[in-house]
């Protein structure tokens, strides 16, 4: 029995609702996608809840569940995965956060992620932090992509039930860190040091001084949340499935979750997971890599920052993307010898600008698919497919067997 490779491509955040501006359809239904209606009229469509109806799911959570595992059993806080993600080697004793570069005017937070700053620039300002905020703990701050860093505490993981500052939306004051023990309490406190020390540091920073000149939100607030200690991860995916397995991403979240569960990470040159990113070099990437590898994931960001923006036409543009990703793709591999599925890890929708409880629509395609009746790929052609309504949990298993790469229960 012959067995074929698997490729799962995730646009991050696809899902949408109708867009009154767009004749009632969603982003996806409105955007030019012949690659994608290409493969769904050749494949088999549905919908999936990456974790249950109705439950909005974190990517974290997210991806934990379409990758096959219990998030409620497996997930301990985004940080880690985040500390994974930059390439940090922590230990199980390690306390990591999420942390966003964020603009306050008078005690109130205007900007989440100080006019979504780049990488480079946020590296800088998280290097000067690192040099010189002063703690009575080691730790490690680091920039990630765009507005992200991470912060890692060393040795303080018994102090995870810590609150976060974080009020997850503009036009608010930043929350008092809390918590729930003594050991949390600490951690709360040396929170605190932190975040005024660097705050010091950001307010006469060379780069916000450059900012403020050109108009720019400055950068002159971290808001910390995700506590995160090491992941209850039983078993790798690469062990689970038998298979080698690599991923194209740029954000270093997912790229932390890639790590943990045994993906080799890949990162092409011009990959940033912001709007500018290269879809081609992800593209080309993917191609080179199923050459070698028996599961490649392929994430691609962008579709879910335009619905946190609010930003349905860019939502659009970002999709068409995508679709010229996904293009170059299946002109340059045998789609009898790969199995493709292309979904969401969750929906953001414009107008929550926030994940929900949407569920995602989901393609799959190539070698062993029974094909159904659909014509393109949105929500409402998922809703007819015949795939139905499935869990995020359920897409690798169903890959897999059209893989030839799952065994038989029972005699």
């Amino acid at each position: 029995m012959k067995q074929r490779k698997g490729l799962l491509i995730i646009l991050d955040g696809i899902g949408d609702r109708p867009i009154k501006d767009f004749g009632g359809k969603t982003p996806l239904e409105y955007a030019e996608t012949p690659n994608m209606d290409k493969l769904a009229k050749m494949g088999i469509l549905g919908q999936h809840d990456p974790i249950k109806p109705g439950q909005p799911a974190g990517s974290d959570t997210a991806h934990l569940s379409i990758f096959g595992y219990d998030p409620y059993k497996v997930y301990r806080g985004r940080g880690y995965f985040e500390a994974l993600g930059v390439g940090l080697d922590l230990s199980r004793d390690d306390l990591a956060f999420r942390v966003n570069f964020a603009t306050i005017e008078n005690g109130i937070i205007v900007d989440r992620r100080a006019g979504r700053i780049s990488t480079e620039e946020a590296h800088e300002l998280a290097k000067a932090i690192q040099e010189n905020v002063k703690l009575p703990v080691e730790f490690i701050f680091a920039g990630a992509t765009g507005h992200r860093a991470v912060l890692v505490l060393k040795g303080m993981a018994s102090g995870y039930k810590v609150g976060e500052n974080d009020p997850h939306e503009p036009g608010k004051p930043p929350l008092e860190f809390t918590w729930e023990d003594e050991e949390s309490k600490k951690v709360a406190e040396i929170l605190k040091e932190f975040l005024r020390q660097a705050c010091e540091v950001l307010e006469k920073h060379p780069i916000n001084e450059k900012r403020r000149k050109e108009g720019k939100p400055p950068a002159n607030y971290l808001l910390i949340r995700g506590a995160g200690i090491y992941p209850n991860i039983p078993i790798k995916f690469t062990e689970q499935w038998k298979v080698k397995a690599a991923a194209v991403v740029a954000v270093s979240l997912v790229k932390g979750i890639a790590r943990a569960i045994g993906f080799d990470i890949y990162t092409p040159e011009g990959a940033t997971g912001e709007f500018d990113t290269d879809e081609m070099a992800k593209a080309k990437k993917a191609v080179e890599l199923l050459k070698e590898y028996d599961f490649v994931f392929l994430h691609f960001k962008p579709t879910d920052a335009a619905g946190h923006d609010n930003n349905p036409k860019l939502k659009v543009e970002m999709i068409e993307k995508a679709d010229r990703m996904i293009g170059y793709i299946i002109d340059n591999i045998d789609l009898e010898d790969v199995v493709i599925a292309i979904t969401g890890d969750h929906s953001t929708p414009c107008e929550v600008m926030n994940h929900s409880g949407d569920p995602v629509p989901l393609l799959i395609a190539g070698g062993g698919v029974r094909p159904d009746y659909t014509e393109s790929f949105g929500e409402r052609e998922c809703m007819r497919g015949g795939l139905g309504r499935i869990k995020g949990h359920d897409i690798v298993p169903i890959m897999m067997d059209l893989m030839n790469r799952t065994e038989k229960f029972g005699a």
